[in-house]
């Protein structure tokens, strides 16, 4: 074979980021996998020179919404088409968003529903995680096995919503069939009827602008509720994964669990770093329904507690809980055209773009985290969570050709830049450091750096294992 065809794309000159070190090397892909890493690699078919500039693997976005149901006239702005193309302008090659089950409905029904929206639409590879909102006798003792045999390894539990919430036994069941199948379990931890009568005393005294959703979520129901995942996850014993986590009374109940040794995985997100409640709103304007997510932003010494758990190991997971809906639109945060009070305002924000700039901006470039802690999070954990890796999350031999190399150099984030389907962004005017320079999807250039490449219906549909994670030690660094 000449030495024209090993290769059909090698990346020079680049210093490789992993979950443990940074080298410079080059990296030879071939049929959509990394081949080979070292220096002075043959020549390949096509070059690009990364000219000393930092290579991640790409983005796994473990914890998303895409074109999920939702009640009329309510509907999201990303199906897969929109939201993998502005994943993979932010750096993400591999996104995980929700089969959501509704009451009544079987968990196949969900998941075929979603595979019906997600075939022949995706720019970048996915998985599904389900929602089960639904846990009857044939739920727990047939269908849920048999899926998380097929590859559907994780299903998320809701403690809040009126119709996703379960019980404490609900509750219960699901971890025992997590812990019998080996799945990963994730739950929302926030107190529903804590919530629903903080809700009803504001709506009585008639403070219902979007500014008041922080109010009825304060840090008070998020820890009551993490607390009590946490112990009916050790009743179980059962790891457990806990999803968005905001500010520092969940995060001391998390440290307690790991100070006991129990395995309590968790998560959070951009806006519990970049956000506060003020964004929420300081008066009545409806302009704060753009930043309503739950549990909601909290306040600067919270953000600080967020990167400290980001720093130290608390934290394994970094998503972006993206949950798309325009702001001035009567299917999005403006339910029927109406600016509507706070309890029945579409909840979430878009940031699977975002994500990944963000934390390297001021993550990595500002000196809060390393770069092998910002490839841990973004990528390789993510990966391990939900059973893809070593395939996902990591540049090595035999991975996918997923990756990323970076330009560093500050720029102002605008709405206009993005490539979702949504009116705004929540980070609107803030200064940024890093965006991809280009994003390579098995082995191709989705992303040049000013252009987005299509590849609808080239991402595919993976198959999901055990959980490969390890808890980090109590102030392991």
């Amino acid at each position: 074979m000449s030495t024209a065809s090993v290769f059909d794309l090698v990346i020079r000159n680049a210093l490789v980021a992993s979950a443990s070190e940074c080298v410079e090397s080059d990296i030879g892909i071939r049929d959509g996998r990394i081949k080979m890493l070292g220096q002075g690699l043959a020549a390949g078919r096509r070059e690009i020179d990364a000219a000393g500039r930092v290579v991640t693997p790409g983005g796994v976005d473990a914890h998303c919404h895409l074109d999920q149901p939702m009640p009329p006239p309510v509907r999201m702005a990303d199906d897969f088409e929109s939201g993998t193309r502005s994943a993979a302008c932010g750096g993400t090659t591999t996104v995980i968003p929700f089969a959501a089950q509704a009451r009544g409905q079987t968990l196949r029904s969900a998941l075929a529903d979603y595979h019906r929206r997600a075939e022949g639409r995706a720019h970048v590879d996915y998985a599904f995680h389900l929602i089960v909102s639904d846990p009857t006798p044939a739920v727990l003792t047939e269908e849920l096995p048999a899926l998380i045999r097929e590859g559907c390894s994780s299903f998320k539990i809701y403690m809040t919503y009126d119709d996703l919430k379960l019980d404490d036994g609900q509750i219960l069941d699901l971890l025992a069939v997590a812990r019998e199948h080996g799945a990963m379990a994730m739950i929302h931890a926030e107190n529903a009827d804590c919530i629903e009568w903080l809700t009803k005393r504001l709506e009585a005294a008639g403070r219902t602008a979007p500014r008041f959703h922080a109010h009825s979520r304060p840090m008070l129901v998020e820890r009551e509720a993490t607390h009590r995942a946490i112990s009916l996850s050790q009743l179980v014993d059962v790891p457990i994964l806990i999803v968005h986590v905001s500010g520092r009374e969940a995060v001391e109940q998390i440290r307690w669990a790991r100070g006991q040794g129990l395995q309590i995985f968790a998560e959070t997100c951009p806006q519990y770093l970049f956000l506060t409640a003020e964004d929420l709103g300081i008066d009545d304007s409806y302009q704060g329904a753009r930043c309503v997510c739950s549990p909601p932003p909290r306040d600067k010494a919270n953000q600080e507690v967020i990167w400290d758990g980001l720093n130290d190991g608390l934290f394994t997971v970094f998503s972006s809980d993206h949950a798309p809906f325009r702001l001035d639109a009567p299917e999005g945060k403006k339910p029927g055209g109406e600016e509507v009070t706070f309890r029945h305002i579409p909840n979430g924000i878009p940031g699977i773009e975002t994500r990944m700039p963000l934390l390297y901006s001021e993550g990595v470039l500002g000196g809060r985290i390393t770069l092998e802690k910002f490839v841990e999070l973004t990528a390789t954990n993510p990966a391990k969570a939900y059973g893809l890796h070593p395939r996902k999350g990591s540049l090595a031999i035999g991975a996918d050709a997923d990756l990323v190399i970076w330009d560093e150099g500050e720029f102002t984030l605008t709405n206009q830049r993005l490539h979702h389907n949504v009116d705004y962004t929540p980070y609107e005017g803030m200064t940024l450091r890093a965006w991809p320079g280009l994003t390579l999807a098995g082995g191709e250039v989705v992303w040049d750096g000013s252009h987005f490449h299509p590849r609808a219906g080239r991402g595919r549909y993976l198959r999901g294992g055990r959980p490969t994670l390890r808890p980090a030690r109590p102030g392991h660094r």
